[in-house]
């Protein structure tokens, strides 16, 4: 008797997982689709779903046209260099607030976990004229100097992993003469790698899609990342459909490759720390 509501109960399950996946699929399927039209193609009235002809010259134009390769360059560099400051500082500023006991350990946390609550609009001004009197507008330093400085949701992840690690493993550390640096490095970074990668996988999203922060801080062209790219594709009056959507799939490609490539550590990681959403 019960077998035939369990079996129900998954179909429908099954069914709408299949309807979800395909309604979040669907833009970029119609992006991808649209990137490979002519430009006769794209106001075709029915639109075709399957370009007929494929035109693979739109990634060859919209490369050279608006020197992808420059902005390419600009952004994996701004992307790296902000991985290993969000990791590296993240990591090590929610060790120190798991392991160590010290006097309002408990209020700097919670002051830290407070500013999640604060959206970046608020301090985005007062951001920009701090970096104007230091002079360095027009440059990476806005973007990249931040990172090296921890940000609350890194730590609090990383915290909530260095907590689920059994403390005797650290007194077992210090018994054997392993200072609390050494510590850090040659244990626990090691076996929070999950961690690591989940907060890797939303840093470099973060850090790729970012829009506000180069837009306001950046003005030669020569500096602009790829969002950028995209902002000035868009204001070309010149630049018709299928391009734009070409400009487009080459700005999300990298980014739905790298959740594919850590999917595994991704999921582990927000596991790991107890996070659901």
């Amino acid at each position: 008797m019960t077998e035939k509501p369990t079996l129900l109960k998954q179909v429908i399950v099954y069914t709408l997982l299949t309807i979800g996946a395909f309604m979040m699929a669907f833009p970029f399927v119609w992006m991808l689709s649209t990137s490979l039209k002519t430009l006769g193609a794209v106001s075709q009235l029915p639109p075709q779903l399957i370009p007929n002809p494929v035109q693979w010259a739109n990634y060859e134009t919209v490369w050279n046209r608006v020197d992808f390769g420059r902005y390419t360059f600009n952004s994996v560099l701004i992307v790296t260099i902000d991985l290993i400051g969000t990791l590296v500082s993240c990591a090590f500023v929610a060790f120190g607030l798991a392991m160590f006991n010290f006097k309002l350990r408990k209020v700097l946390y919670l002051a830290m976990l407070a500013t999640l609550m604060l959206p970046f609009q608020v301090t985005l001004i007062p951001s920009y004229f701090i970096w104007k009197s230091f002079g360095m507008l027009n440059s990476y330093y806005p973007l990249l100097i931040p990172s090296f400085l921890g940000g609350a949701f890194g730590i609090f992840l990383m915290h909530q992993f260095f907590k689920s690690l059994p403390r005797e493993l650290y007194e077992a550390a210090v018994i054997d003469g392993c200072n609390p640096l050494g510590i850090f490095w040659k244990i626990y970074m090691p076996l929070c790698r999950p961690a690591l990668s989940a907060l890797g996988v939303f840093t470099f999203i973060g850090a790729w899609n970012n829009t506000v922060g180069p837009l306001i801080y950046l003005q030669d062209r020569e500096l602009y990342t790829l969002p950028l790219a995209l902002l000035y594709l868009k204001s070309d009056t010149q630049i018709n459909t299928a391009l734009l959507m070409a400009a487009a799939v080459i700005v999300t490609l990298p980014v739905v490759a790298v959740y594919l490539v850590a999917q595994k550590q991704f999921v582990q990681g927000i596991a790991s720390t107890g996070l659901k959403g």
